[in-house]
């Protein structure tokens, strides 16, 4: 098969192609880049594969980086884009099920091509548009499904990562696991546990925010995956519940992926769940401060303390949660409420500590925290005018 149409992304990456053949070496287009062509999604990376070793390649070019040169990757920079150029490779055994203990560069396309994990991304195309398809990928990606290549069980113990992977791909492109593939990642989910959590994560959340979420979500459960990931082990039904959400109403962000998914399996230590997940401290705040709101949604409306005290960001978080649980969601007016509060930080308040020190003639103490709250509640609540003078003297009333 010939790609008639090459699209732009690849066209500009030819002449790399070219002067490497010109040296006297094989080189191809490789991997997710090629796939995406069958699948019409917009490109993002090119990747060459090439028979020329790291060395080699840094002789062609003028101007290269080594990025990953002991895997065989060397960043080649031409006309303001840069191209990772990777050495054909094999791996040996893999010890720890995600790194292999010894990576050796080869002349054969063919060898290294077969140590990928699907098929779909095995696929190669070299400078004219031909697709070298040596284990039936286009295949897989006319049935729409997820192969191994080779026998599963070698890729699954080479790097566990790829079940978690294969499930990602199945929500991101409604794809489904083939039989084989998917007993055995049955056989070997618990090499899971081998795997660091932030690389885990990644794939976890890409499969939340996957448009097709539903499919990889029932693969992972009926595969045993969840049991080896941060506090899923036990929560199969309610990790089932996911299900039953409205999967036309995609998860556009990573925070909304961990809320939802905090309030679903109704976890009691979010902070607890969400650590063990490695989650940054941004998220651990917005999804705590997030789950208090959605809780108090159930039984009342937003009050302006509740925006005030929320902030925007966790506002229209809480309120994306409530679109995809079904609830009813009013996020237009909420916004129209949050922007007609009189202040939305104390920043805002027309006076600081300093000036209401300076306008009483006193020494600060804790005294003048206390005030401060309360002109801000006063102002928040309209019971005060955010105003320097009304301000000031409300504080020397308040500090008789």
């Amino acid at each position: 098969m010939t790609i008639e149409k090459m699209p732009l992304e690849f066209k500009q990456a030819i002449p790399i192609i070219e002067k490497i053949e010109q040296a006297g070496f094989e080189a191809y287009f490789v991997g997710g880049s090629v796939r995406d062509i069958f699948l019409n999604h917009p490109l993002h990376d090119v990747d060459i594969a090439t028979s020329a070793f790291p060395e080699e390649v840094k002789q062609i070019f003028k101007k290269t980086v080594d990025v990953g040169i002991e895997h065989g990757t060397v960043l080649v920079l031409f006309e303001h884009e840069q191209y990772e150029v990777t050495t054909f490779r094999t791996e040996s055994t893999y010890q720890d099920y995600r790194r292999p203990d010894e990576v050796t560069f080869v002349r054969s396309l063919e060898e290294d091509l077969k140590r990928r994990d699907f098929t779909m991304n095995a696929l190669a195309m070299n400078l004219d548009g031909k697709i070298i398809d040596l284990f039936n990928g286009i295949e897989a990606i006319n049935k729409k499904e997820i192969v191994a290549v080779g026998n599963p069980s070698e890729r699954f113990n080479e790097d566990a990562l790829r079940m978690m992977r294969g499930l990602r791909f199945s929500s991101q492109l409604n794809f489904t696991i083939e039989e084989k593939t998917k007993e055995a990642i049955k056989e070997h989910h618990a090499l899971l546990d081998k795997i660091s959590v932030e690389r885990i994560n990644i794939e976890w959340i890409k499969l939340l925010l996957g448009n097709y979420r539903n499919k990889g979500l029932l693969t992972f459960i009926e595969t045993g995956c969840y049991q080896y990931c941060p506090g899923l082990k036990n929560k199969q039904k309610e990790l089932t519940n996911l299900l039953l959400l409205n999967e036309s109403l995609v998860i556009k962000s990573e925070e909304i992926a961990w809320l939802l998914l905090c309030y679903v399996l109704d976890i009691e230590n979010t902070n607890h769940f969400l650590r063990d997940w490695k989650c940054s401290n941004k998220i651990l705040q917005n999804v705590n401060q997030g789950m208090k709101q959605l809780k108090k949604r159930k039984l009342e409306e937003w009050s302006n303390d509740d925006l005030y005290r929320s902030g925007e960001e966790v506002v229209i978080l809480v309120e994306e949660v409530r679109i995809i649980l079904g609830e009813e969601s009013t996020l237009e007016q909420v916004m129209i409420s949050y922007e007609k509060l009189p202040i939305k930080s104390m920043k805002e308040l027309e006076v600081n500590g300093k000036e209401v020190l300076a306008y009483l003639d006193a020494q600060p103490g804790p005294w003048l925290g206390e005030i401060l709250s309360t002109l801000e509640e006063k102002v928040l609540n309209g019971e005060l005018p955010n105003n320097k003078e009304k301000l000031l003297e409300q504080a020397k009333i308040l500090r008789k």
